[in-house]
């Protein structure tokens, strides 16, 4: 029987950047389970979908998470992903890592 969670990898990988806005794709990949390359067209799809702006420094990235963007499913569409976002990490979101 395989096992199964609540959260998505996207979710997952999300989590992981908010949590560090400057996160290597490989500690990413290895914190949720999944391949860097997986974890490389999550961010791609969240970047894509507008809910994390990819800023350069240096020889890193920075995300910025866009909090006030809805959940995309159309039973969630009236909470915002910052909202789920405080409510797994278990505190409010900095204002910093928020575009």
């Amino acid at each position: 029987m395989q096992e199964w969670t609540f959260l998505t990898n996207h979710a997952h990988v999300l989590l992981c950047v908010v949590r560090d806005p400057q996160a290597r794709l490989r500690d990413i990949a290895e914190q949720v389970g999944i391949t860097e390359r997986a974890a490389q067209r999550i961010v791609a799809d969240l970047v894509e979908a507008g809910y994390l702006e990819r800023e350069r420094e240096g020889r890193r990235n920075r995300y910025r998470l866009h909090a006030e963007l809805p959940l995309r499913h159309p039973m969630d569409r009236d909470t915002a992903i910052g909202e789920l976002v405080a409510v797994l990490i278990g505190t409010r979101i900095d204002p910093d890592q928020v575009a």
